[in-house]
């Protein structure tokens, strides 16, 4: 787990963000600049890990974060999140942790087995939508989805934008980030930068330089929105 911290912050200052892989975090630190109050961690791909690394970074930093971000790139849902846009949840969903009965799929929340819902910081994430806008990058809120496999067909598309009415984006880590969190009260956000639709797997259509190249354009409007003194 590959990790960098910009400073000491003060207790209960800090910001952790959390992404899957080093390219992913190398993005962000070029956007960030070597901002004060700053960690960012590649925790590994898939929720698993995301929780793994996201626990394992509030533990060794007991006491230094007031907050908490999952970032990377992601699909986006055609009509809601276009290739090169960013996307900051209003909520977090596992949308595939479930079982699949005669009736249809069943979230585990449903069957009494556990969380699959977790709320973004509305006013964190409201500021950063806003000031994301104002700078004038191209950005939606909604739903993000958490998925154990990436959606490489239109029935599955179809499936989830069903399963979860509005929802903007998927990606792989998110729910796993803010179940770490939510374990120790702290809020969480995630933003990411869209590299290709959900849909039929095309890998041709892809634009991963792009979204990457996005997701470092955010990091000064994080770092102005999440600098310390505002947490």
């Amino acid at each position: 787990m590959g990790q960098q911290a910009y400073s000491r912050p003060e207790p209960e200052a800090g910001v952790l963000i959390v992404t899957a892989v080093e390219v992913e975090a190398d993005a962000v630190r070029r956007g960030l600049g070597g901002a004060p109050g700053f960690t960012v961690i590649a925790a590994g791909a898939g929720p698993a890990a995301a929780a793994a690394g996201t626990a394992a970074a509030l533990a060794a930093g007991a006491g230094r974060y007031a907050c908490v971000v999952s970032a990377g790139i992601g699909g986006g849902f055609p009509g809601r999140a276009a290739v090169g846009s960013l996307v900051v949840a209003s909520e977090l969903i596992f949308a595939d942790l479930g079982a699949e009965t005669a009736e249809g799929f069943r979230g585990a929340d449903e069957l009494g087995f556990g969380r699959v819902r977790y709320p973004a910081d509305t006013g964190r994430g409201a500021r950063l939508a806003a000031a994301l806008e104002a700078a004038g990058l191209p950005v939606s809120t909604g739903p993000v989805l958490t998925v154990s496999t990436a959606t490489g067909t239109a029935d599955t598309a179809a499936a989830l934008a069903a399963r979860v009415p509005g929802a903007a984006a998927e990606a792989m880590e998110g729910c796993g980030v803010a179940a770490a969190a939510a374990a120790l009260n702290l809020p969480v956000l995630e933003i990411r930068a869209i590299s290709n639709p959900v849909g039929p797997r095309d890998r041709d259509a892809w634009r991963i330089g792009e979204a990457l190249a996005a997701l470092a354009a955010a990091g000064p409007i994080l770092s102005e929105v999440l600098k310390c003194p505002q947490n």
